[in-house]
């Protein structure tokens, strides 16, 4: 990144808490922190953040509502933190406003560079913002990249900016089966073993809010985007 950037760690485990806080310090990052619910809300007004790192199981307020306020606040890029592996879980707090996700145990590595993808696309969509990228129009979907606003049979549907970008790169070449590790590549920004379940489950989130019948799976390969109705 050009500039410094502010990232807003919120755990409640006070080893985690401080390796989270070390590491970013040490990648160049202005870093507040916080240990509960009500704590992460009064340091994100404190410091206006450009990205959070939010634990799901927090005292005081949980993290999913943390998130919920957080977004009708000021919308900010989340990556939530999470020792459940349920994929309902997992699906609840992206609904509730995460881009993405990162299940415990993890890698210090691989948080961060989750957090540094998550803030690659918000500069794309902001330099991308107001162009006049012609529109993708795949089936009854309607994707405006310059507006980043997506319409099904005419019918507005709010997408997270990561879900916005998985559907943008599947409408790039519509009815053409993309593999796992392409579309980790251009949306998060690398591909490894450990990607693929975050993939499936962004791509379940997906479907809730287009269609199910509209993202087809090639199992073992990856996925397509239909154009029917």
């Amino acid at each position: 990144m050009t500039q410094t950037r502010t990232v807003l760690v919120v755990e409640d485990d006070p080893t985690i808490n401080q390796a989270l806080t070390d590491r970013f310090a040490a990648e160049g990052f202005t870093v507040a922190r916080a240990v509960d619910g009500p704590g992460a809300l009064a340091e994100a007004e404190r410091h206006t953040p450009d990205v959070v790192v939010l634990d799901l199981m927090l005292p005081g307020l949980d993290g999913l509502e943390v998130c919920r306020r957080l977004q009708a606040q000021r919308p900010v890029p989340i990556l939530m933190l999470t020792a459940k592996t349920d994929e309902t879980d997992i699906l609840v707090g992206l609904a509730a406003g995460a881009d993405d996700y990162v299940t415990k145990p993890f890698r210090m590595r691989e948080v961060v560079a989750r957090v540094q993808a998550l803030l690659r696309r918000v500069e794309r969509a902001t330099e991308l913002a107001g162009s006049s990228l012609p529109l993708l129009e795949v089936g009854v979907l309607q994707i405006d990249r310059g507006a980043r606003r997506v319409r099904v049979d005419g019918g507005e549907v709010h997408l997270t900016p990561l879900e916005f970008d998985l559907l943008t790169a599947l409408a790039e070449r519509p009815g053409t089966v993309r593999g796992r590790d392409d579309l980790m590549t251009q949306v998060w920004g690398w591909a490894d073993a450990h990607g693929t379940r975050t993939l499936d489950s962004h791509v379940k989130a997906l479907r809730a809010k287009i269609g199910a019948d509209r993202v087809r799976t090639v199992h073992g390969v990856g996925y397509a985007l239909e154009g029917g109705q």
